[in-house]
């Protein structure tokens, strides 16, 4: 039987960071295997889902480079949850007619009563059961009813998690679960099954907030007489105070990552390695994560988010990147720092920047801040560091250097560097004493890469202009 996975968000919102894990693991466990990865939307809440957020989600899918296999379902590209819902009042109906699911006439109001008294009492709150067994006859007139699953009373449900292991249920603990509203909408629990069924989903990858619901999922696949998929419940991801990832520890969406400058290949590496090993791999290529993703390798326990190692990672592939697709990417961020976009000319002087630049960032943001200086326009603005440089000692050193580099044929950096080190040998100071305040006037910083490098790439024209104006 062939592998059919699937990512089922709720468009209610952003992609979060635990989605996205989801995803990937959904997605790399269908590639591993040569089988499929489906999208479906539950949008069955009409009240909360909006087009808004299914186009977050499809964009961040696509960010990530997390293709699915049924983009050409329909006029949506996925699986529309609510597109079904006829679907799952038919196999509704179809429990009550094989005697596994009941009409329940139960008001509001009698609900609300039952439920106050089981809390005055003592015991769970859980539907009685009031309506299983009595006659349609006896409904009140014009009443609109549920449908509820008839569920076992007794014996105990198993589940056989292929991350959790096996765990049991008694059927005591489970009630009656509504499965069609009175309105002929369903829930989510029922629904979620008929469209796993229906739609032959083989694995269930999904976050181990879900178990509890899989208990109550799987009576409806017996009652129904269909074969259950294989389900596979991700430990959580926390935040690194332990507690529950979430908004207050920043960066909760998946956008967020890209506004903040990491690449997907970085996310999705990291992300991989949330509570998934291939023994001390840290870094695992995409292609390395297909040929050795496998549920066994999916640990128990919580995994903490850590930003430091993210930031490591993606300084990696950022050290890998090619130049060119590098400064695309980082152009935007420039652009925002300038207020304007970068010329062609200005591209191509970040393009050879690059290699200078990439090796000391773990952000295409750090990239932005560390290459703006390249774009300035004279006179600079000197942080304090670099005012401090420029005293009126090193004001008369950088004047000297001005004229020797004037008269360079070639402005290499390798000439540049020559020409300082015969003016350090001539003043009888040290290299720092010349390159230093040069550095300063080049970049407005203390910091940047190899200076000698840098006065190249901004050219002798720029270089000259930038020393003689500060």
């Amino acid at each position: 039987m062939p592998v059919i996975t699937r990512f089922a968000p709720s468009p209610t919102g952003y992609l979060h960071i635990g989605g996205a894990r989801t995803a990937l693991f959904c997605w790399l466990f269908a590639k591993h295997h040569g089988g499929q990865n489906l999208l479906r939307v539950e949008d069955t809440d009409r009240a909360r889902s909006t087009p808004e957020s299914i186009e977050t989600i499809l964009d961040g899918l696509t960010w990530l480079g997390l293709d699915w296999d049924n983009k050409n379902y329909g006029d949506k590209n996925f699986y529309s949850q609510y597109g079904q819902r006829e679907r799952h009042a038919e196999v509704a109906r179809q429990m009550v007619a094989n005697g596994t699911a009941y009409y329940c006439y139960a008001t509001t109001a009698e609900l609300d009563a039952m439920r106050a008294e089981q809390k005055e009492k003592g015991l769970p709150q859980r539907y009685d059961g009031r309506w299983r067994d009595r006659d349609v006859s006896e409904a009140p007139k014009d009443a609109k009813p549920v449908i509820r699953m008839k569920a076992p009373l007794t014996g105990e449900t198993t589940v056989v998690d292929a991350v959790l292991g096996s765990i049991t249920v008694q059927n005591s603990q489970l009630d009656d679960m509504v499965l069609l509203r009175a309105d002929g909408t369903p829930t989510y629990m029922h629904a979620v099954v008929v469209d796993d069924h229906d739609m032959g989903i083989t694995h269930v990858i999904r976050g181990d907030d879900h178990m509890t619901n899989t208990f109550r999922q799987v009576q409806i696949y017996k009652a129904m007489g269909w074969d259950i998929p294989i389900f596979a419940h991700l430990p959580m991801i926390l935040g690194p105070d332990g507690a529950k990832l979430s908004k207050r520890h920043g960066a909760p969406a998946v956008s967020d990552y890209r506004d903040r400058g990491y690449l997907p290949e970085a996310i999705r590496n990291y992300l991989l390695r949330l509570c998934w090993s291939h023994g001390d791999d840290e870094i695992i290529s995409t292609e390395q994560a297909i040929e050795w993703f496998d549920l066994d390798g999916i640990g128990k326990s919580p995994a903490r988010f850590d930003f430091a190692k993210l930031g490591s990672v993606n300084a990696h592939y950022l050290k890998i990147a090619d130049d060119t697709r590098l400064a695309k990417l980082a152009a935007s961020f420039i652009a925002k720092i300038l207020g304007a976009d970068l010329t062609a000319a200005q591209m191509d002087l970040f393009i050879r920047a690059m290699p200078d630049v990439k090796t000391r960032a773990q952000t295409l943001v750090e990239i932005a801040d560390m290459a703006a200086f390249y774009f300035r326009t004279t006179p600079l603005v000197f942080d304090e560091k670099a005012q401090k440089l420029l005293t009126p000692e090193a004001k008369q050193i950088l004047a000297d250097l001005a004229a020797r580099l004037e008269n360079l044929p070639d402005f290499t950096g390798e000439a540049i560097e020559s020409t300082c080190r015969a003016l350090s040998e001539e003043k009888a100071v040290k290299l720092g004493a010349i390159a230093q305040p040069l550095r300063a006037a080049l970049t407005g910083s203390t910091v940047s890469p190899p200076i000698f490098g840098v006065a190249a790439l901004l050219g002798k024209t720029e270089s000259l202009n930038r020393i003689r104006t500060i």
